[in-house]
């Protein structure tokens, strides 16, 4: 059967309005898994990427509130952190949920490291909020001891922003793709994976947060997936969203997508970085690349709804 990358979007792990509690995570985890495990049980293959943002900027608080008593990390360690908490309750629930079920199968977390240029021009425009808000007197404080960037955000304070580049290679793909050759079910590239940077063949963290849709993408195309899914709130990609003229798509093509962009039709903040990870899987030899609601997953492998990208 087939082999499937399915990018997880934040809205599966902590509903709007939730507090983010462990308790409120694993239960939406538990309803998250079923349209999953259906795909299990058909035969596929699966690769379970996710965001982590809420849970990142939960870390950076604590770590700001605790730093009189315990010393800060930097980014790419939380990062790591917060995979490994989510790749924790994503591994255990699911097994428990296979087991239910009587699926046989191995689910494992790779935690996964993201190499990025130094050279990508995000790291001169820092555009990606993190962490909690601040006043002005606090953000002129940190500023005063840190150089760090901050950006008014619609009134509610001020906000750390930091770069978000482009990810190039997935450190981990080999560990992966062995995994997957062996019938085991993957968790990988958490948040997009950890950011890193190579300096005469080494590796090193580095301030950043990687868009796990790219990321995903490009590792969905490095291991050869059959398919990939984005995974978010609605059912289909819409142009003219929430006008009396919204129209669902069921396919586009790479074309399609490209002039919609450039209309202005998917804003950055929301649908756009979904639909240029979608291009990218395409191409880089990606064959299909479906965006739809988690709900909706089967229906939309079969054609039935969601939007389909296709190449030209």
């Amino acid at each position: 059967m087939s082999k499937v990358v399915l990018a997880i979007g934040g809205n599966a792990i902590i509903k709007e309005g939730q507090k983010g509690t462990i308790e409120e995570q694993r239960e939406n985890l538990v309803e998250s898994s079923k349209p999953v495990l259906d795909l299990m049980e058909q035969g596929h293959t699966v690769v379970i990427t996710h965001g982590n943002g809420p849970q990142v900027g939960n870390t950076l608080i604590r770590g700001e509130m605790a730093k009189s008593v315990i010393p800060e990390y930097p980014l790419d360690v939380y990062g790591a952190e917060t995979q490994g908490n989510l790749g924790y309750l994503i591994q255990q629930i699911f097994k428990n949920e296979m087991t239910s079920r009587n699926i046989n199968k191995t689910i494992a977390t790779v935690v996964t490291q993201s190499v990025v240029s130094k050279e990508d021009p995000a790291f001169e425009n820092p555009t990606k909020p993190i962490g909690p808000f601040y006043s002005k007197e606090e953000m002129e404080k940190i500023t005063a001891e840190q150089n760090l960037t901050f950006v008014e955000d619609a009134g509610r304070g001020y906000r750390r922003v930091v770069a978000s580049p482009k990810p190039v290679r997935i450190v981990e793909k080999e560990a992966i793709e062995t995994l997957l050759n062996n019938g085991i079910s993957v968790v990988s590239t958490g948040g997009g994976g950890i950011p890193v940077i190579e300096n005469e063949g080494k590796i090193e963290g580095i301030e950043a947060v990687i868009d796990k849709d790219f990321a995903s993408a490009l590792l969905a195309a490095d291991i050869n997936a059959d398919f990939l899914f984005i995974l978010t709130g609605v059912e289909q990609v819409a142009i003219n969203f929430g006008k009396p003229n919204q129209q669902n798509l069921l396919e586009m093509t790479i074309d399609d997508a490209l002039r919609y962009l450039e209309e202005g039709q998917f804003p950055k903040g929301s649908m756009g970085p979904k639909i240029e990870a979608a291009i990218l899987f395409l191409q880089k030899g990606g064959k299909n690349v479906i965006i739809t609601s988690m709900d909706k997953l089967q229906d939309a492998l079969e054609g039935k709804t969601g939007t389909r990208i296709v190449n030209n």
